[in-house]
């Protein structure tokens, strides 16, 4: 976490010479985080190598999501060329790691975060927004047959993985009218500020934003790949999601959270196999079991009878949660 060599004269350049450069932690991506510390002001450097990172769609978001009224980094200075960012800091109070200390109340953060998404749902997505739709379905769900069905040996049928999903995604693709999906929307992004109403939660890691269905980050929060929420606390936010988003048919409503939910566990399983073998990064194994736990809640929905019939057949018991409850080879 050595801060880029041309990092200070940036800073400089942006009116914060001579301050303090400490690392933060990092992400899944090839994005570093740094905190910037200048007497009694703070700010944070994002590092978004450009061969690897685009910023654009983070800062295009972020403005989007300031002019709703919610609150997202206020951009201090940028150099694209150079993938460095400089952002309000929001400090340290991240729910998820307040959470897991036993402080902050659950309840109620859960409930503005869906109030939150509902509020999201009723405003207009920005016309420049790429769609969620099947090709980005079809190329997050191949992660599994590509990443994680080799790392345990296993020789899967190909072609009935496509053909299960074909027969359940078209219901969640190209939903209209879209609404602004996050994707990575947890506790684990969110920071916890001293404002007023729904500002007071502060919004992060949303610049791979699409336009699509709004069970999706539902999903994100209800069924967090890196903490456990309660089948009730779940069915709790669910219902008061439905209700402040007049959501007119619950069946429909759930039969496309639970689709979203195995499509999305199933990327989740793909993607930190992928960081274990391509990156290097193991620590992700450690949620695989909680994701496999909820992916199997998922395929238990009647819509998802195809996708649950394939892994019945491709994907036996051990070569599931069990095997990553021990230490991988």
């Amino acid at each position: 976490m050595i801060p880029p060599a041309h990092a200070p004269a940036f800073l400089a350049a942006h009116g914060w010479a001579g301050a303090e450069i400490r690392p933060l932690a990092g992400d899944a991506s090839f994005r570093r985080y740094f905190r910037v510390v200048d007497a009694d002001r703070t700010a944070v450097l994002m590092d978004a190598p450009p061969e690897h990172e685009d910023m654009g769609p983070f800062l295009a978001i972020a403005d989007h999501l300031a002019t709703l009224g919610l609150s997202s980094p206020q951009n201090y200075g940028v150099d694209r060329a150079g993938g460095l960012l400089l952002l309000e800091d929001f400090g340290d109070d991240l729910v998820g790691p307040l959470l897991r200390a036993g402080k902050g109340d659950e309840t109620r953060i859960y409930r503005d975060a869906v109030t939150l998404l509902a509020r999201l749902a009723e405003q207009p997505v920005p016309a420049t927004l790429p769609p969620y739709d099947m090709a980005v379905l079809r190329r997050e769900i191949g992660l599994f047959p590509e990443w994680y069905a080799p790392a345990l040996g296993l020789d899967v049928d190909r072609d009935g993985w496509a053909r299960a999903w074909e027969a359940v995604l078209p219901r969640v693709a190209d939903r209209r009218p879209p609404v602004l999906v996050l994707r990575d929307y947890h506790v684990d992004n969110i920071v916890l500020l001293d404002r007023e109403g729904l500002r007071r939660l502060g919004l992060l890691d949303f610049q791979d934003a699409l336009a699509g269905h709004p069970a999706y980050d539902l999903v994100s929060l209800l069924q967090d790949a890196r903490r456990d929420v309660s089948p009730e606390l779940e069915a709790e936010m669910l219902a008061a999601y439905a209700a402040e988003a007049g959501i007119a048919d619950m069946d429909v409503f759930r039969a496309d959270y639970e689709i979203l939910g195995a499509q999305r566990n199933t990327k989740i399983l793909g993607i930190f196999t992928r960081l274990w073998k391509r990156d290097g990064k193991r620590t992700y194994l450690a949620h695989q079991p909680r994701v496999w736990g909820y992916l199997e809640r998922n395929l238990r929905h009647p819509a998802l009878a195809p996708v649950a019939a394939w892994f019945a057949a491709n994907v036996p018991a051990e070569a599931r949660a069990a095997y990553w409850a021990g230490e991988p080879a």
